[in-house]
């Protein structure tokens, strides 16, 4: 009797303790299930209140004249052609880009075939070191710095400029682009590599011929979030490449991107409920769906090119 009691007994308390742990799970998967829910519905609220705002832009303006090259939001008969906004973005993403993919992408090399593991432990915390500086800085250095120095170098560089900010946002760049690439390259099986100099490669041929095409999935797609991070970028444009509204494709010259634009208008230029106030949310909506396209694009080459090994 005495063993049956203790066995019921036993059973008794594996029962509540096994529900106990079921109220426990339960808790926890709400708490994650809303955490999850949390970024999704930020995310529709952001694109409602951009979708809502813009609507209201272009009830009064004309779509087409959103494609036009005219950009003067403040005057007595404001046009809104954001093209010059759209050539300014991607010109600075451009030469942002064309510092960050060379130099990201041979360090990336480097750290991954070259390295030894101390060096490697070393040199990347100091490259990922760029990430962590605020953009602001970056401004004031493309502004104070890199200006004066391609002055130097360039006649008739204007005081604001493409270029400078352009450059810099490359190195702000390279982190993102170094680490990135330098994950898909480390997870390439060294089978791989063994098998390419044991045919009598050289290092620099493996790296070249085997090592990146295998790795070309990552490597891409960090190149287009760096594309993405530099369309998205604000505080060095607005410091150092200026606010001019004109249309232009020098370089040397001041440019307004997207970013730039919504920067300067929310310092209280347009006053709310104007045109020119719900203009920055029609830029706003622009630059949104830029991001989302490259970050799709980035998504989808993943997919296309990834390896299984």
């Amino acid at each position: 009797m005495t063993s049956n009691k203790q066995k019921m007994i036993l059973r008794k308390l594996t029962r509540l303790r096994l529900q106990g742990q079921d109220r426990q799970e339960r808790w926890v998967r709400y708490l994650l299930f809303l955490a999850a829910s949390l970024s999704v519905l930020t995310t529709v609220g952001i694109v409602l209140t951009l979708v809502g705002d813009a609507f209201l832009f272009f009830r009064q303006v004309p779509f087409k004249e959103v494609f036009s090259t005219e950009l003067a939001p403040l005057r007595a008969e404001p046009s809104f052609g954001f093209i010059p906004l759209i050539t300014g973005t991607l010109i600075t993403s451009l030469i942002a880009m064309m510092v960050a993919a060379p130099i990201g992408l041979m360090t990336a090399m480097y750290l991954s075939e070259y390295a030894s593991e101390r060096i490697r432990r070393i040199l990347k915390p100091i490259v990922e070191i760029l990430a962590g500086i605020p953009t602001i800085v970056y401004g004031f250095f493309a502004y104070s710095f890199v200006t004066p120095l391609l002055a130097q170098l360039i006649p008739g560089l204007g005081a604001k400029n493409a270029l400078s900010p352009g450059i810099v946002m490359g190195i702000m760049i390279i982190p993102m682009v170094t680490s990135l690439s330098e994950d898909a390259m480390r997870a390439v099986p060294d089978a791989i590599r063994e098998g390419s100099l044991a045919l009598g490669t050289t290092r620099l041929e493996t790296t070249w011929s085997v090592v990146v095409p295998a790795a070309l999935s990552g490597i891409i797609a960090s190149l287009v979030l760096g594309v993405s991070r530099a369309i998205g970028e604000t505080m060095i444009v607005a410091i150092a490449s200026g606010s001019s509204k004109k249309f232009t494709l020098d370089i040397t010259q001041s440019m307004q991107t997207m970013t730039g634009y919504i920067v300067e208008f929310t310092s209280g230029d347009a006053g709310s409920g104007t045109v020119g106030y719900y203009s920055l949310y029609a830029v706003g909506l622009l630059l949104f769906i830029f991001t989302l396209a490259l970050n799709l694009i980035a998504r989808k080459i993943s997919r296309r090119f990834k390896e299984i090994y």
